[in-house]
């Protein structure tokens, strides 16, 4: 999701502000354009002393503070802003804003709530507010801000953007496509976009156009580990090991330490029969998260495969420690003890899979333990 971005809103000088004040704001606008942050706070100050109760220096000033990740400082002075100019739905939006990065969703929504009530065609507080309600989980109400932005600007690439995100956590992978595709018309060179996108593909099964999608964000940003981790998981899906092995590898050289790249290389691997190097992968995902059960299952898989049942039973054991109500894992664990001459404790298993629904399981002990 991107974040939230700050615009410095240059304001038309306010009639009725002396002369003088009218320049301290554009001298410090001016400062903040050229990112010189320190004389743009120093000038709005100035202001304040010279001005102390009019509001569009505290505004301004909570401008700088924010993009200095000065929220609470932000807050204190829109507070006085508000003080002064009590419906100024601008400093209500800044300050949800300004709330909204301190994790505080809930009081950050009550403050778009009341610049939307002063203006209700404030886009930006449409936006803003999509967000904290994407944070706390309500996606159908930040679909409907994103769309009410869209609705009074429809020239913004970010907005189509964010609403393809919603609409994909929703399941609308459609219209999440359909959301991406105005966005690149809008910004064709933004990578998150076209990996959304590849993403959104993948989830409806057109795994060549995902592929193609996935290469183009990695041609707009190549030192991205997910983006080569996305485009593997598609070619897996292609059943392009190699071309998945490739990808995972260049992952883990930008970023080796995320255990699902080393579990899901150790797939690849274990489907190209390369089951040590399998292994050895497992071993790197469980040396950096011993308590994710999938880990051992496959590693317990690969040791199978090579004729090391013992180990194989071993790990399938912690894995059931781990999550006990997978019958798939007493299921396998079974298979192992029969493959090293172990029926009692093998039938015991597929008794114990049975039970917990699992049809094989069900077949297997009919069979096997008469």
């Amino acid at each position: 999701m991107k974040h939230l971005l700050t615009a410095l809103i240059i304001f038309l000088a306010v009639a009725g502000f002396a002369q003088d004040l009218d320049q301290l704001l554009a001298n410090g606008r001016e400062q903040a354009q050229k990112l010189e942050f320190d004389q743009a706070l120093a000038t709005f100050t100035q202001a304040i002393k010279q001005y102390p109760q009019e509001s569009y220096p505290y505004y301004e000033r909570a401008l700088i503070k924010i993009l200095q990740e000065d929220y609470y400082g932000a807050i204190g002075d829109l507070n006085f802003a508000l003080e002064y100019t009590p419906k100024m739905a601008v400093a209500f939006d800044k300050r949800g804003e300004a709330k909204y990065y301190l994790d505080d969703s809930f009081a950050a929504i009550d403050d778009f709530d009341k610049a939307l009530l002063i203006d209700p065609k404030l886009t930006a507080a449409y936006s803003n507010r999509a967000f904290a309600k994407f944070d706390l989980d309500d996606d159908e109400g930040a679909y409907f801000d994103f769309s009410k932005a869209i609705e009074l600007d429809a020239t913004d690439a970010d907005k189509y953007y964010n609403r393809g995100v919603v609409r994909a956590e929703l399941g609308e992978f459609v219209g999440a496509i359909d959301d991406f595709n105005r966005s690149i018309s809008l910004d064709s060179l933004d990578p998150a976009v076209y990996n959304n996108r590849g993403l959104a593909q993948f989830a409806i099964g057109d795994l060549d156009t995902a592929i193609s999608d996935f290469t183009k964000a990695i041609s707009l940003d190549s030192v991205d580990a997910i983006k080569y981790e996305n485009r593997a998981l598609a070619k897996t899906g292609m059943l392009d090991f190699e071309g998945a092995l490739e990808d995972y590898n260049k992952s883990v050289e930008l970023y080796g330490e995320d255990p699902d790249t080393y579990n899901l290389r150790g797939v690849v691997l274990y489907n190209l029969k390369q089951y040590s190097d399998a292994i050895t992968d497992y071993d790197l995902a469980i040396s950096i998260d011993p308590e994710e059960a999938l880990y051992y299952d496959n590693r317990a898989a690969a040791k199978n495969d090579s004729e090391d049942y013992k180990g194989a039973i071993e790990d399938y054991t912690i894995s059931i420690i781990l999550f006990p109500i997978d019958p798939e894992t007493f299921y396998f664990r079974a298979l192992a003890k029969f493959s090293n001459s172990n029926n009692f404790d093998g039938c015991f298993d597929l008794q114990i899979a049975a039970d917990l629904g699992l049809a094989e399981a069900i077949d297997a002990l009919k069979e096997k333990c008469k």
